[in-house]
């Protein structure tokens, strides 16, 4: 049988099927959308033009904001067109794009979250040699291979995919086109396939969420031996951190770590880490961080 020979588009269920429901989700997305849009370019045209933020911690707030906004544009415009249309149609191969782009950029908020928390523990950890360990040129690096790791991924994902025939049911039980909600719709054993999804993509959250918590376990240790006031600073950098990593993580770990299940919880789970994630990283790097708020003050006093 040729590979999805019968399926050539999806239905889209969305978050509910109730009418006064949905213009509710049109209304309140379409806030969280736009503020998402608005917060994360701040930052990227902040970082980007000011003087005032030039270290390695910015050059990876400017990439994770970066993140965040494609991130939230893959699933967040089609929600919130869907609850006012009619036809909540999404066609196969836009669907396999869908699936790639949010693995793509899903994939690099987790390295860049990695990232974050290395240069937070060269910073606490070793500040003689900050500098020398966290170059420009290190920082690019490793941004780099950011990318290259996460086009790895998201490849992947869709090779999976593209591996699946539909060739019965074309509605999703979901926002957007994911995994496991797929899965549901193949007309063929997926128990290996749901296993190399669970390696894939369960495996990235899970070992990217336990090196970022013995990172933090690392820093945290380490502040015995700083001064009140490091402490002090130190730990309101890292509170920040750990919150945007439980609320991505958790999620993540929920969604893509089982068995091909799915359950009515997935769906607002998963608006956790594509749409609430996103709005929230800027909230916290920039209402607890005085520097971002001094920057953004300062470039936009001078714009005007």
């Amino acid at each position: 049988m040729e590979l999805n020979s019968s399926v050539t588009e999806f239905i889209l269920f969305g978050l509910t099927q109730d009418v006064l429901k949905e213009k509710i989700v049109f209304v309140v997305f379409l806030f969280l959308y736009l503020a998402t849009l608005l917060a994360n370019s701040l930052i990227v045209f902040t970082i980007k033009y000011s003087r005032m933020l030039g270290g390695p911690m910015y050059f990876f707030l400017f990439y994770l904001s970066f993140a965040d906004v494609c991130f939230a544009t893959t699933t967040a415009p089609r929600l919130i067109i869907n609850a006012i249309s009619m036809k909540k149609v999404i066609s196969y191969n836009e669907c396999m794009i869908q699936i790639f782009a949010a693995h793509f950029f899903g994939c690099m908020e987790i390295f860049v979250l990695i990232l974050m928390s290395f240069d937070r523990y060269v910073a606490i950890c070793k500040p003689l040699r900050y500098t020398v360990i966290m170059s420009q040129r290190v920082c690019g690096t490793l941004v780099n291979l950011a990318w290259a790791g996460s086009s790895i991924h998201s490849l992947v994902q869709v090779l999976l995919v593209l591996q699946l025939p539909f060739c019965g049911p074309n509605v999703i039980d979901h926002y957007f086109c994911d995994m496991q909600p797929l899965l549901k719709l193949a007309c063929m054993d997926i128990y290996i396939i749901n296993l190399l999804i669970v390696f894939n993509s369960g495996a990235i959250c899970m070992v990217s969420f336990i090196i970022l918590i013995i990172s933090y376990i690392f820093i945290l240790h380490s502040l015995r031996n700083k001064s009140a006031e490091g402490r002090k600073k130190a730990l309101s950098t890292c509170t920040s951190h750990i919150i945007v990593v439980i609320l991505f993580f958790v999620p993540c770990i929920f969604t893509y770590t089982r068995p091909p299940v799915t359950f009515p919880l997935d769906k607002m789970v998963a608006v956790f880490y594509t749409i609430g994630t996103p709005l929230l990283n800027p909230l916290i790097y920039t209402l607890r961080n005085a520097d971002v708020k001094n920057a953004i003050r300062k470039l936009w006093c001078n714009q005007l």
